[in-house]
């Protein structure tokens, strides 16, 4: 699989520091697969700082899984990835394994709406990046929730498009929230 990804229809994102730092990752092109931005990227972790380190991870919508790798390379002890497409999730597995961190990782080929039942245990960190064009993670979010995947100690990052409204849903409080260019990363917790 991972011969095929080197070609021209694959896309190539670098992790940015720790561990796995300047390692690439490949992932096939798509429509859907928007890489969250490096400048984006390494600021939301040092926003995070220690907070990643032996923290369960959660990377819904993950695509190419940058963000994910980003988290297991500053010392995460796990990072669930949720993806839908079939391709990009057999090539998270294969970057999983061409790290040598596989042991760490579980990636997991479903609709993030339709996930949390299938999860166990608590996360503390998760990352929601759905594609532009669909709404706000507010049933992703609620459902992981309601499972008890996320409680008042869960911090949730949301990436959206900075021209697209503030997440509002009761229930949620919005912590802080940063542009970089195109993108808004919006850090929530349940206010529970």
């Amino acid at each position: 699989m991972a011969g095929s990804l080197a070609n021209n229809r694959s896309l190539s994102v670098r992790v940015g520091a720790g561990t796995l730092g300047s390692r690439r990752i490949r992932a096939p092109r798509g429509s859907d697969i928007r890489p969250t931005p490096e400048r984006a990227r390494l600021a939301l972790f040092s926003i995070l700082g220690n907070r990643v380190v032996d923290a369960r991870f959660l990377d819904l919508y993950a695509g190419s899984g940058a963000v994910g790798f980003e988290a297991l390379s500053r010392g995460a002890r796990e990072v669930v990835f949720v993806e839908a497409d079939a391709r990009t999730a057999a090539s998270l597995r294969a970057t999983a394994e061409n790290f040598g961190v596989a042991d760490r990782v579980m990636v997991m080929r479903a609709d993030a709406s339709h996930i949390a039942s299938r999860l166990r245990g608590r996360f503390d960190l998760v990352f929601a990046d759905p594609p532009f064009a669909q709404a706000a993670p507010y049933q992703a979010l609620e459902s992981l929730r309601a499972c008890g995947r996320l409680d008042a100690r869960s911090l949730i990052m949301y990436e959206r498009r900075h021209s697209a409204p503030a997440f509002a849903c009761p229930g949620w409080r919005s912590e802080r929230t940063e542009r970089y260019g195109e993108v808004a990363l919006e850090f929530l917790r349940f206010d529970g």
